[in-house]
């Protein structure tokens, strides 16, 4: 009878410690699986899920921002100051002059008519908006358009070779924009303060080395 005891005892033993180990092995499963299930959730990916509106968004930023920012490198305007006028100039790229004739900044046309298009702006005039006629400048491609208006700012107007200098010293992007607005880039006075939500929502400052 003792034997028996100890062979019950022995294989109750044995029969725990399978368990144990089986319990062991469906705990360390789970945890596996909740960690590899974090770590994919924790790392950035595309979601497809997203809304339309701020994926057009994400993609316009994405497109004219390599060449905002190597023009930084030839004429000293910060790439958030140039992609938030893209943005608010053509809407996101949706607008007439941009999408047919690749014109971001709503260039006018200066002396060159054969490369130009005579379309209806609205300008601020007296408190208001008005509609007005004028020649715009046309494009070959939106990179074209960057680079002239990158020009424009670093060279200045026909008169005034120095108008935009305190765009090209700004150091941040703050500065950017209310020297813009200063040294007379838009009529609209409500542009330095559009520029800035632009810059600040979207974290355009992240392109400015």
């Amino acid at each position: 009878m003792p034997r028996r005891r100890k062979r019950r005892s022995a294989n109750k033993r044995s029969n725990v410690a399978v368990m144990l180990i089986f319990i062991a092995v469906g705990l360390f499963l789970i945890l596996g699986f909740k960690f590899l299930s974090s770590a994919e959730n924790s790392a950035p990916k595309v979601n497809t899920n997203s809304n339309p509106v701020e994926v057009e968004h994400a993609q316009f930023i994405r497109k004219v921002a390599p060449q905002a920012q190597k023009l930084q490198g030839q004429y000293n305007i910060l790439p958030s100051i140039t992609i938030a006028q893209a943005i608010l100039e053509s809407n996101w790229g949706t607008s007439q002059l941009s999408q047919k004739y690749n014109n971001l900044f709503g260039v006018k046309a200066n002396g060159n008519l054969a490369n130009s298009v005579y379309l209806n702006t609205q300008e601020f005039v007296n408190g208001k908006y008005v509609t007005v006629k004028a020649r715009f400048q046309v494009y070959k491609s939106w990179n074209d358009s960057l680079t002239d208006h990158a020009r424009l700012l670093r060279n200045g107007t026909q008169w005034n070779g120095n108008q935009y200098s305190d765009v090209i010293n700004a150091s941040n992007y703050r500065q950017g924009a209310l020297a813009l607005q200063k040294d007379g880039y838009a009529t609209d006075p409500a542009y330095t303060q559009k520029l800035i939500y632009i810059i600040r929502t979207y974290k355009l400052y992240q392109y400015d080395s």
